[in-house]
Protein backbone atom coordinates (compact mmCIF):
# COMPACT_ATOMS: atom_id res chain seq x y z
CA UNK A 1 0.00 0.00 0.00
CA UNK A 2 3.05 2.70 0.80
CA UNK A 3 4.16 1.91 -2.57
CA UNK A 4 0.93 2.62 -4.37
CA UNK A 5 1.00 6.11 -2.65
CA UNK A 6 4.80 6.95 -3.17
CA UNK A 7 4.02 6.03 -7.08
CA UNK A 8 1.06 8.42 -7.02
CA UNK A 9 2.71 11.72 -5.37
CA UNK A 10 3.32 14.04 -8.23
CA UNK A 11 6.89 14.45 -9.41
CA UNK A 12 7.23 18.01 -8.87
CA UNK A 13 6.17 17.39 -5.03
CA UNK A 14 9.87 15.12 -5.09
CA UNK A 15 11.99 17.73 -6.92
CA UNK A 16 14.10 20.35 -5.06
CA UNK A 17 13.79 23.59 -5.86
CA UNK A 18 16.62 25.01 -8.07
CA UNK A 19 16.14 28.83 -6.98
CA UNK A 20 19.04 29.73 -5.06
CA UNK A 21 16.54 31.54 -2.54
CA UNK A 22 14.56 28.58 0.01
CA UNK A 23 11.54 30.19 -0.85
CA UNK A 24 9.78 30.10 -4.29
CA UNK A 25 7.22 32.57 -4.23
CA UNK A 26 7.02 36.48 -4.39
CA UNK A 27 7.93 37.05 -0.81
CA UNK A 28 11.73 36.07 -1.37
CA UNK A 29 11.86 38.62 -4.47
CA UNK A 30 10.68 41.72 -2.00
CA UNK A 31 14.11 40.85 -0.36
CA UNK A 32 16.24 41.58 -3.47
CA UNK A 33 15.95 45.45 -2.62
CA UNK A 34 17.11 44.50 1.16
CA UNK A 35 20.43 43.18 -0.59
CA UNK A 36 23.73 45.07 -1.09
CA UNK A 37 25.42 45.73 -4.18
CA UNK A 38 28.43 43.50 -3.09
CA UNK A 39 25.73 40.83 -2.99
CA UNK A 40 24.08 41.05 -5.68
CA UNK A 41 27.53 41.20 -7.80
CA UNK A 42 28.59 38.17 -6.30
CA UNK A 43 25.41 36.51 -7.20
CA UNK A 44 25.57 37.20 -10.67
CA UNK A 45 29.24 37.18 -11.69
CA UNK A 46 29.02 33.06 -10.13
CA UNK A 47 27.38 32.59 -13.27
CA UNK A 48 29.68 33.89 -15.56
CA UNK A 49 33.37 32.57 -16.56
CA UNK A 50 34.56 35.77 -17.68
CA UNK A 51 34.08 39.19 -16.88
CA UNK A 52 35.74 41.76 -18.98
CA UNK A 53 35.08 45.09 -16.98
CA UNK A 54 33.71 43.92 -13.12
CA UNK A 55 33.90 47.52 -12.24
CA UNK A 56 31.11 48.83 -14.56
CA UNK A 57 29.38 45.78 -13.11
CA UNK A 58 29.20 46.55 -9.90
CA UNK A 59 28.45 50.40 -10.76
CA UNK A 60 25.44 49.05 -12.70
CA UNK A 61 24.49 46.44 -9.95
CA UNK A 62 24.73 49.63 -7.33
CA UNK A 63 23.02 52.13 -9.22
CA UNK A 64 20.20 50.11 -10.90
CA UNK A 65 17.61 47.81 -9.27
CA UNK A 66 16.40 46.42 -11.85
CA UNK A 67 18.88 45.48 -14.62
CA UNK A 68 17.97 43.67 -17.83
CA UNK A 69 19.89 40.48 -19.10
CA UNK A 70 19.33 38.80 -21.78
CA UNK A 71 19.51 35.22 -23.02
CA UNK A 72 17.96 33.15 -26.20
CA UNK A 73 17.84 29.86 -27.50
CA UNK A 74 17.07 28.38 -31.12
CA UNK A 75 14.24 25.67 -30.63
CA UNK A 76 15.75 22.88 -32.51
CA UNK A 77 14.37 19.52 -30.61
CA UNK A 78 14.60 18.53 -27.08
CA UNK A 79 16.60 20.11 -24.26
CA UNK A 80 19.53 18.45 -23.07
CA UNK A 81 19.32 17.65 -18.88
CA UNK A 82 22.17 20.10 -18.15
CA UNK A 83 20.62 23.06 -20.92
CA UNK A 84 17.31 22.55 -18.62
CA UNK A 85 19.24 22.74 -15.15
CA UNK A 86 21.61 25.26 -15.59
CA UNK A 87 19.57 28.35 -17.33
CA UNK A 88 17.41 27.68 -15.06
CA UNK A 89 19.91 28.15 -12.23
CA UNK A 90 21.42 30.59 -14.06
CA UNK A 91 17.82 32.71 -14.73
CA UNK A 92 17.31 31.90 -11.11
CA UNK A 93 20.19 33.71 -9.42
CA UNK A 94 19.75 36.80 -11.66
CA UNK A 95 16.62 37.43 -10.80
CA UNK A 96 17.30 36.47 -7.28
CA UNK A 97 19.64 39.26 -7.48
CA UNK A 98 16.54 41.42 -8.81
CA UNK A 99 18.00 41.48 -12.58
CA UNK A 100 14.60 41.22 -15.01
CA UNK A 101 15.58 38.75 -17.88
CA UNK A 102 14.40 38.59 -21.06
CA UNK A 103 14.54 34.82 -23.32
CA UNK A 104 14.86 35.46 -27.15
CA UNK A 105 13.27 32.62 -29.05
CA UNK A 106 15.12 32.40 -32.39
CA UNK A 107 12.39 31.11 -34.12
CA UNK A 108 12.62 32.64 -37.26
CA UNK A 109 16.59 31.72 -37.28
CA UNK A 110 15.50 28.07 -36.44
CA UNK A 111 13.69 28.11 -39.50
CA UNK A 112 16.54 29.65 -41.50
CA UNK A 113 18.84 27.15 -40.36
CA UNK A 114 15.91 24.49 -41.08
CA UNK A 115 15.34 22.65 -37.76
CA UNK A 116 11.90 21.01 -37.80
CA UNK A 117 12.27 20.70 -41.78
CA UNK A 118 11.76 24.57 -41.71
CA UNK A 119 7.80 24.85 -40.72
CA UNK A 120 7.70 27.44 -38.22
CA UNK A 121 4.76 25.99 -36.52
CA UNK A 122 6.39 22.83 -35.77
CA UNK A 123 9.24 24.81 -34.18
CA UNK A 124 7.32 27.50 -32.08
CA UNK A 125 5.65 23.86 -30.56
CA UNK A 126 8.98 23.32 -29.68
CA UNK A 127 10.17 26.65 -28.15
CA UNK A 128 6.62 26.30 -26.33
CA UNK A 129 7.74 23.23 -24.82
CA UNK A 130 11.16 24.00 -23.62
CA UNK A 131 9.44 26.57 -21.78
CA UNK A 132 7.35 24.38 -19.76
CA UNK A 133 10.68 22.09 -19.47
CA UNK A 134 12.01 25.26 -17.74
CA UNK A 135 9.12 25.62 -15.17
CA UNK A 136 8.62 21.88 -14.47
CA UNK A 137 12.72 22.46 -13.50
CA UNK A 138 12.07 25.37 -11.18
CA UNK A 139 12.43 28.38 -13.05
CA UNK A 140 11.28 31.24 -11.37
CA UNK A 141 9.31 33.22 -13.91
CA UNK A 142 9.04 36.18 -11.78
CA UNK A 143 10.87 38.63 -13.40
CA UNK A 144 11.27 36.43 -17.13
CA UNK A 145 10.13 37.74 -19.81
CA UNK A 146 10.08 35.03 -22.89
CA UNK A 147 10.67 37.35 -26.79
CA UNK A 148 9.81 35.35 -30.15
CA UNK A 149 12.19 36.67 -32.70
CA UNK A 150 9.48 36.36 -35.06
CA UNK A 151 7.17 38.77 -33.49
CA UNK A 152 9.68 41.35 -32.53
CA UNK A 153 10.68 41.60 -35.79
CA UNK A 154 7.17 41.74 -37.45
CA UNK A 155 6.08 44.83 -34.51
CA UNK A 156 9.12 47.04 -35.59
CA UNK A 157 9.45 45.58 -39.47
CA UNK A 158 9.57 49.27 -40.48
CA UNK A 159 12.86 49.53 -38.37
CA UNK A 160 14.41 46.02 -38.69
CA UNK A 161 14.24 45.18 -42.53
CA UNK A 162 15.80 48.75 -43.58
CA UNK A 163 18.84 47.83 -41.11
CA UNK A 164 18.68 44.38 -42.82
CA UNK A 165 18.90 45.71 -46.28
CA UNK A 166 21.63 48.32 -45.91
CA UNK A 167 23.90 45.82 -44.32
CA UNK A 168 23.05 43.11 -46.65
CA UNK A 169 23.79 46.07 -49.42
CA UNK A 170 27.20 47.58 -48.38
CA UNK A 171 28.52 43.91 -47.38
CA UNK A 172 29.11 41.38 -49.64
CA UNK A 173 30.20 37.60 -48.97
CA UNK A 174 33.78 37.20 -49.31
CA UNK A 175 33.57 40.10 -46.52
CA UNK A 176 31.07 38.58 -43.95
CA UNK A 177 33.00 35.34 -44.27
CA UNK A 178 36.35 36.98 -43.85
Amino acid sequence: MADAAASQTPPSAQINSLSINSQNDAASSSSTPQMSGEERFRIVRSIGEECIQEDELLNLLMKKPEPICYDGFEPSGRMHIAQGVMKTINVNKLTSAGCKVKIWIADWFAQLNNKMGGDLKKIQTVGRYLIEIWKAAGMDLNGVEFLWSSEEINNRAHEYWPIVMDIARRNKLPRVMR
